[in-house]
């Protein structure tokens, strides 16, 4: 089956030191179908754009480590992430802990059915704090739109292949 994606827009918000990025898909499966992907830590942490490795702590914690080039700059960076809500079968929500740098985000997964098709949207919001914060704002607000549409197309193709 054919997939058929509507990107829709996604925003950045750049306050001082914080960037948001959020993306929505449209995806030809039930809900079920999403919830039963994106409920697996271990199925969606390689779909994460520069994804390098990443480690299961517990059904609610892992670290994860990417790696990536921006501007000419090859950086490794560790994040923890929390999985603060499962709510069965449309929502997802976690928090973000920069082990190599120094931010903070969050972020949520959620699904919404109707018509045969699921609207599936990732958002993420990273805050960089500290003295490097004003290093990594540019950084941030670069890559954190662009990691939210990547990680919701790439979550959605698998879905749609292993539906």
């Amino acid at each position: 089956m054919k997939s058929k994606f509507t990107t829709h827009t996604y925003k950045v918000k750049v306050g001082i030191l914080m960037a948001t990025g959020t993306h929505t898909v449209e995806i030809p499966v039930d809900v079920q179908a999403v919830w039963d992907y994106v409920s697996d830590l271990e199925k969606w942490a390689t779909t994460v754009p520069g994804y390098k490795e990443h480690k299961i702590i517990n059904d609610r914690q892992s670290i994860w480590t990417f790696e990536g080039k921006v501007k000419g700059i090859k950086k490794t960076i560790q994040v923890q992430v929390d999985i603060t809500e499962w709510n069965e079968p449309s929502n997802i929500m976690f928090k973000l802990k920069g082990l190599s740098d120094n931010f903070t985000g969050s972020g949520h997964f959620t699904a919404e059915e109707g018509n045969g098709k699921t609207t599936m949207t990732c958002t993420v919001n990273v805050n960089a704090g500290g003295l490097s914060g004003a290093v990594l704002t540019p950084i941030i607000k670069w890559a954190v739109p662009k990691v939210a549409s990547r990680l919701t197309e790439s979550i959605a193709r698998k879905i749609v292949v292993f539906s």
